[in-house]
């Protein structure tokens, strides 16, 4: 369509010259003391080709004057496409775990003046799995002052690599960077400050944070339950008191305290402050909940003001669990603190016979020392001693 354009106005300029050239008329240029005549004709042409002279002239000066702009342009161009390449190359190397490509495609992209914060964090990366880290924290540096997305990925670089180093108090503060920049609710955040409070020994804001997590379906629910077991567990380890215990134990949800790890750890703080009634009725609340070998066997070491309301309530999970060595061992602890010989011989014996102990031992050398039979307890003394040491 263009094509047949031109050519109609070039037929039109042809018929408009030639009826040009028939007429008789001129044109009269008059400058004191000049005078030009020229023909009609003549002086259309001439004032056509002076116009396109003039044009084109201009046209020239314009592009001179623009060439210095157009090659910054052109290299700008080029430098960006070239920066791309070094940008997929840079990814490409980082995800195959070789770093030191990585780290050498993002620093050619930065010196080119590639100003994105996608090279620094990834050379940042890069040399923090190189254990370079003066070239990581100066390539973080060169990531400051971005946009607030540039921001974030800078922090959770940072939060990453202080958490690679166990420095969760360097960790937390860069998350704390990162909210007071208005960045909140970030799912890799939480995550990340999760691990950053586990490393700190923060058992509550762990609580807290996988309480976010699991609102909001990020973390799966194994997994979940597993580290808020971990928390509990370790918060009651950090406590010094019978009050502490028995406030935290109000806190920690019905079906975690009856977890036999729980459950344990809680009855061995209650009894080491003196709260074994307290130990004995979170195991009844355990065991009859779900049964553990091991769990039951604690139960003998918190005698309460009734022991032998215990023996009773052992001996009715011992019509349940007649071979359970722990439970044995339990009642023959529970008799020897109630002064009742032969049936504490006859559990501890049984409990032996299920599966040797050095509790069981320890304790039958205990009942001995009780007979005034110190011969015979040095024999039961000796023989937890070789089962300790194998």
């Amino acid at each position: 369509m263009k094509y047949l354009l031109w050519i109609l106005l070039l037929f039109a300029a042809a018929v408009a010259l030639v009826t040009a050239s028939h007429n008789p008329g001129y044109a009269l240029l008059v400058y004191p003391p000049y005078r030009i005549e020229l023909s009609l004709t003549l002086f259309i042409t001439l004032t056509i080709l002076s116009f396109a002279f003039g044009y084109g002239l201009v046209r020239l000066m314009i592009a001179a004057l623009q060439l210095p702009a157009y090659v910054r342009k052109f290299r700008l161009e080029r430098a960006q496409i070239k920066a791309r390449e070094l940008l997929d190359d840079a990814l490409g190397a980082f995800f195959e775990g070789r770093y030191a490509a990585a780290e050498k495609s993002a620093a050619r992209a930065m010196e080119l003046g590639d100003t994105s914060a996608l090279h620094p964090i990834i050379a940042a990366r890069s040399a923090h799995e190189l254990r370079d880290y003066e070239k990581r924290d100066a390539y973080l540096s060169a990531a400051e002052g971005k946009s607030m997305g540039d921001a974030t990925m800078r922090l959770m670089a940072t939060t990453k690599f202080m958490l690679d180093q166990r420095d969760p108090r360097a960790a937390l503060s860069a998350l704390q960077e990162l909210r007071d920049s208005g960045v909140k609710g970030h799912l890799g955040a939480l995550s990340l400050e999760l691990k950053a409070q586990q490393q700190a020994g923060n058992w509550d804001e762990v609580l807290s944070v996988l309480d976010q997590l699991e609102k909001r379906a990020a973390i799966d629910v194994t997994v979940a339950a597993q580290l808020r077991q971990q928390a509990w567990l370790e918060k009651i380890r950090q406590l010094d008191s019978l009050a502490g215990l028995a406030d935290c134990l109000k806190k920690i949800p019905a079906d975690f305290k009856r977890r036999s790890q729980i459950a344990a750890a809680a009855a061995r703080a209650l009894i080491q402050y003196g709260g074994n009634p307290l130990a004995q009725q979170l195991l009844s609340e355990s065991l009859n909940a779900q049964w553990d070998s091991e769990l039951v066997a604690l139960y003998g070491d918190c005698q309460s003001g009734d022991v032998v309301v215990q023996i009773e309530q052992a001996e009715k999970w011992l019509n349940q669990h007649k071979d359970d060595a722990g439970l044995l061992l339990a009642l023959g602890k529970l008799c020897l603190h109630q002064k009742l010989w032969g049936k504490a011989q006859n559990y501890l014996d049984a409990s032996i016979s299920v599966s040797p102990s050095q509790a069981a031992y320890t304790t039958l050398g205990q009942l001995a020392e009780r007979l005034g039979k110190p011969d015979e307890a040095f024999k039961y003394y000796q023989r937890a001693i070789e089962l300790n040491s194998v």
